[in-house]
C-alpha cells in the first residue's frame, strides 16, 4: 500500500482539534473515526483499515504515561487525604486501597492518553505526520 492515506470525504474528517482528540481518546482512528486505533492495549495499528492512514509515524513515547500519572495524582490526592484523616482505618488497609486505586486509574487512563497524543500529533503535523497534518487535510 502506498505511504499516503486513502482520500476520504471531508465530512468524515474531524472538524477541529477537539474532534480528533476525542476520536483518539475513544480508541478510534482520529482521521476517519471508523475503526479501532489499537490492536493491543498500547499497540496502535500500522494502518487504518478504513482510510489507510499510516499510524506507525507517531512518536507518543513517554507523554501518555505522564498524562496518566498527572490525572491519577489529582484524583488520588483527595482520596489519600480523606483516608489519612480517618483514624479508624489501619495504615496497611489505607495503603492497599491507595495502591489498588492508583494502579486501576493508571491502567484506565493509559490507552486513552496514548490515543489522544497520537491524534494530537496527527492533527498538528508533528513527528512523522509533518508532510500532511490533519488540520491541513481538513481545510482548517
Amino acid at each position: 500500500m502506498p505511504d499516503a492515506a486513502l482520500p476520504i470525504d471531508r465530512a468524515s474528517l474531524p472538524q477541529g482539534l477537539g474532534g480528533a482528540l476525542w476520536r483518539g481518546v475513544k480508541g478510534k482512528c482520529p482521521r476517519c473515526g471508523g475503526t479501532h486505533l489499537f490492536t493491543a492495549f498500547l499497540k496502535p495499528v500500522d494502518r487504518c483499515r478504513m482510510c489507510g492512514q499510516n499510524w506507525t509515524l507517531h512518536a507518543a513515547d513517554d507523554f501518555p504515561p505522564y498524562i496518566s500519572i498527572l490525572l491519577t495524582g489529582h484524583i488520588m490526592a483527595p482520596v489519600i487525604i480523606e483516608l489519612g484523616l480517618n483514624p479508624a482505618i489501619p495504615a496497611w488497609v489505607m495503603m492497599l486501597i491507595v495502591a489498588g486505586m492508583a494502579v486501576a486509574l493508571l491502567a484506565a487512563f493509559l490507552q486513552p492518553a496514548k490515543g489522544g497524543v497520537i491524534a494530537l500529533q496527527w492533527w498538528l503535523g508533528l513527528q512523522g505526520f509533518a508532510a500532511k497534518p490533519g488540520r491541513a487535510e481538513a481545510g482548517l
